[in-house]
């Protein structure tokens, strides 16, 4: 997958190719991650990107131009792209967003500033993406944490089970996870997980992810799908409880 970041601050993002399972990704040939400085495509000495707005007002708005051109040099380069705008007003992003831009051949994705772009760089976008409501100073962070969530979706980046596993991927939160040492400050690791009972342990994971998404976020539990394992740790969980309150 390539996937192409339009920013005026190529500093700033170029570091989510550096680190970790995305690094590695990259360095194996499974993503490739482009960045782009788009004060490389202005035409004049100062490489001005943005420009008052029309009809007055605070802030100053990008410049159309220099988004041109860029569009025209990455497709006749890279051919057609699926271009997303960091945007407060797009779709919230989500595994399930996640999952889909995961599917396309090639992304690019806008980084505004200021108080937006000029409306006219709306015939090249085909997906505004958001990270939340919230305003940030521009599309910098929400540009990596997209790129981030999606890598994740490609084959080969991460252990298909590990994804599997994560939160949201099936409407369930994960579930607890331990390490050595077995016994720290008076806690101990949960015996189920040393009994070597590898469907004992199963059942208890699934019954910890279903407890916890209950309590923590009942909406996404409400969507969830149960099958055979989750009926069998909610009945688990149900003793559990009546025995507790025995």
């Amino acid at each position: 997958m390539r996937i192409g970041i339009v920013t005026i601050f190529p500093d700033f993002v170029k570091v989510v190719r550096e680190y970790g399972v995305i690094a590695q990704a990259v360095e194996n040939g499974l993503l490739h991650i482009d960045i782009f400085n788009l004060r490389d495509f202005t035409t004049d000495k100062h490489k001005v990107v943005d420009d008052y707005p029309y009809g007055g007002g605070p802030g100053m708005v990008m410049k159309p131009e220099p988004f041109f051109r860029f569009f025209e040099f990455f497709q006749s380069n890279y051919g057609k792209a699926y271009v997303i705008l960091t945007s407060p007003q797009g779709r919230r992003l989500d595994n399930k967003v996640a999952m889909e831009l995961a599917s396309k051949e090639q992304i690019v994705i806008i980084c505004g500033r200021y108080e937006g772009i000029d409306e006219r760089v709306m015939k090249f976008v085909d997906d505004e993406i958001s990270i939340g409501d919230y305003v940030l100073t521009g599309g910098e962070l929400p540009a990596m944490v997209i790129v981030d969530a999606v890598s994740r979706f490609i084959p080969g980046v991460v252990e298909e089970e590990s994804v599997k596993n994560d939160s949201f991927y099936n409407n369930l939160l994960d579930h607890p996870h331990y390490t050595r040492p077995r016994e720290i400050d008076g806690m101990a690791v949960p015996e189920v997980l040393i009994s070597g009972n590898h469907e004992e342990i199963e059942l208890w994971r699934r019954k910890e992810s279903l407890k916890k998404t209950m309590l923590k976020r009942p909406d996404i539990f409400m969507k969830h799908e149960f099958d055979e394992l989750d009926k069998k740790a909610l009945i688990s969980l149900f003793r559990e409880l009546i025995k507790d309150a025995r």
